[in-house]
């Protein structure tokens, strides 16, 4: 995989690019800033830009606006040291496929990016349980019609608000992972969201999801 690596800080910057091509990654450029970030990933189109959230000149939400907007289809998974709610919430909103803390060891890391080739959103179970509650919280517009969801649809999407993987949902309902990824399309398409994260929202503002279910 071939990854964009956007930090200040050159001696972080350093050493996740080293742990990175440790693990067998390829990284095409490290930037120190927001607008060179956006500018290396039009030019290299890399599988892969982690990004820092808070950043001189331009931030990291703004760059990831712009990259979101110019290459839908590449993941940005935002790096931070924050602990505020509301930047979480931005940063999907967004478009963000990921969003680690700095404090993270290197496995659990990785397990995260591996993750994203499963379409799974590069998030500890924590986070995303954080920006669950954060969604599900914020003002509902009235919601839109939407095809019905199977009985196993509501179930698969069910699980998928507990914070379960591809891996445990597939063991749970005694399917394979390619199953659950096939039914995750087919909720997504449904309910208009672009990844998991968006389709538990959008099952919860519509009511075929219990925010409770949400730890």
């Amino acid at each position: 995989m071939r990854v964009l690596v956007a930090d200040d800080h050159a001696l972080f910057r350093d050493g996740i690019t080293s742990l990175l091509q440790a693990a067998g990654f390829e990284v095409v450029a490290q930037v120190g800033e927001g607008a060179a970030a956006v500018e290396a990933a039009l030019r290299l189109r890399p599988d892969l830009v982690l990004l820092d959230l808070a950043m001189p000149e331009m931030s990291g939400l703004e760059a990831l606006r712009q990259l979101h907007e110019a290459l839908p289809e590449t993941p940005v998974v935002m790096l931070t040291m924050s602990d505020d709610d509301e930047d979480l919430l931005e940063a999907v909103k967004a478009g963000a496929a990921g969003y680690l803390h700095k404090s993270l060891d290197a496995e659990r890391f990785f397990t995260m990016l591996e993750g994203l080739e499963r379409g799974e959103a590069a998030m500890t179970p924590q986070t995303t349980a954080v920006l669950l509650r954060g969604l599900a919280s914020a003002p509902r517009s009235p919601a839109e019609p939407v095809d019905s969801l199977t009985a196993r649809e509501l179930e698969l999407i069910r699980l998928v608000a507990k914070g379960l993987p591809n891996k445990l949902i597939a063991i749970e309902l005694s399917v394979s992972e390619n199953t659950v990824k096939y039914h995750l399309k087919s909720i997504s398409q449904k309910l208009g969201a672009e990844n998991r994260t968006e389709a538990v929202t959008e099952a919860i503002r519509r009511g075929l999801v219990d925010p409770t279910l949400i730890k």
